[in-house]
């Protein structure tokens, strides 16, 4: 017989974790407890403790994973999605810059790599290099992002306005569109002529290739992103299994 829980016991747990988080009880980075670990803790399913851990979610004190998972990691330090890459790469330590090599409405057509489940007639690229500064002051680019988003509302605008401060996260949220769940595949993949100009390499060099697409919470289409990393400082790693 399944446990009846009240709307309460699953805030309770809300402000339970939220208050920990605040006061420091989890180091920036750090997991929570597993749902296993938490359900037993307050005497309650697994379905209310991810229901609790959604809205922590929302109110953007957390980021989730569930089942499996891959991640991107910098130079040993895990690239958050959720906050964006240029936040989480501030955080490295490392100087990094980012050039907008163009904005500019495509066909679906045109979109490398989009799922076929993806529904969009028309979206925005936003081509963009990162480059790393070294102690020596040297500058190399190390990695090249192609982002699609839908050319729907504000973000239709979106050559003519430009991002929101920079980011494409911001831009997304501004818009209405948060990801929250989506695929991400990945595979060795040697540079053309156009990709080697701009990273700066010769043509046929290997790069990690990564495409990510992301729905919102009820379905849309949020962005599909399609990323050349340089293997020299980026990595993929992989996580499964349920916390216990």
């Amino acid at each position: 017989m399944s446990k009846q829980v009240s709307p309460g016991k699953r805030q309770q747990i809300v402000d339970t974790l939220a208050q920990r988080i605040r006061d420091g009880h989890y180091r920036l980075g750090e997991k929570l407890d597993g749902e296993l670990r938490l359900a037993a803790e307050f005497d309650v399913s697994r379905g209310t403790v991810r229901q609790a851990l959604n809205e922590l979610q929302h109110q953007r004190l957390i980021a989730t994973e569930t089942g499996r998972g891959s991640f991107v990691i910098f130079d040993g330090h895990q690239l958050s999605q959720d906050r964006g890459w240029a936040q989480s790469l501030a955080a490295t330590g490392s100087e990094i810059t980012v050039a907008v090599l163009g904005v500019e409405r495509v066909r679906r057509a045109d979109v490398p790599l989009l799922p076929a489940e993806v529904r969009m007639d028309q979206g925005i690229a936003i081509r963009r290099v990162r480059i790393l500064r070294s102690a020596d002051d040297t500058a190399e680019p190390v990695s090249f992002e192609c982002s699609t988003v839908p050319a729907e509302g504000r973000l239709a605008q979106l050559p003519e306005t430009g991002l929101l401060r920079g980011s494409i996260s911001q831009t997304l949220a501004q818009a209405g569109l948060s990801p929250t769940r989506g695929t991400q595949r990945a595979d060795v993949h040697p540079l053309d002529e156009r990709e080697a100009e701009i990273l700066r390499r010769d043509a046929g060099t290997a790069f990690l290739r990564t495409a990510r697409t992301s729905f919102t919470a009820d379905g849309r289409f949020a962005e599909h992103v399609v990323s050349l990393l340089d293997p020299r400082h980026f990595t993929l790693a992989l996580t499964f299994g349920d916390e216990r």
